[in-house]
């Protein structure tokens, strides 16, 4: 079953960039997408750029609006993901686990929907 672990956090609550604490998160995460490919697990996994960088996009009626950045105002920014294909939900918690963010963030796990017929 595959599924999206979306990481969350805070950016105030991140490490910041250049200091040993953000080496040691980015070690985390480079070790973590080593064991999850060697455990031939991992689908796919990246980090995104902030959220300022983002574009919302919606329609309404024939007309499509677009906004920059985020379109919630939230404390936690998603920030990235993995795609992973394991047995079942207690497989993809362990995984989810042993993220870095974890520790200051929230990821959350879910389901990837199967489409059998779409070809």
């Amino acid at each position: 079953m595959k599924y999206m672990m979306l990481i969350y956090a805070d950016p105030a609550n991140e490490p910041v960039y250049g200091t040993p604490e953000f080496e040691k998160m980015m070690a985390g995460y480079m070790s973590l997408s080593k064991k999850m490919a060697a455990d031939g697990v991992m689908l796919a996994g990246e980090g995104l750029k902030e959220a300022e960088t983002g574009t919302t996009l919606r329609v309404r009626g024939e007309k499509v609006e677009t906004m920059d950045g985020p379109f919630a105002e939230t404390k936690e920014h998603l920030g990235g993901f993995y795609l992973i294909d394991v047995p079942d939900l207690d497989a993809a918690l362990k995984y989810a686990a042993l993220i870095p963010s974890a520790e200051y963030g929230t990821v959350e796990v879910r389901p990837v929907m199967d489409y059998p017929d779409a070809g």
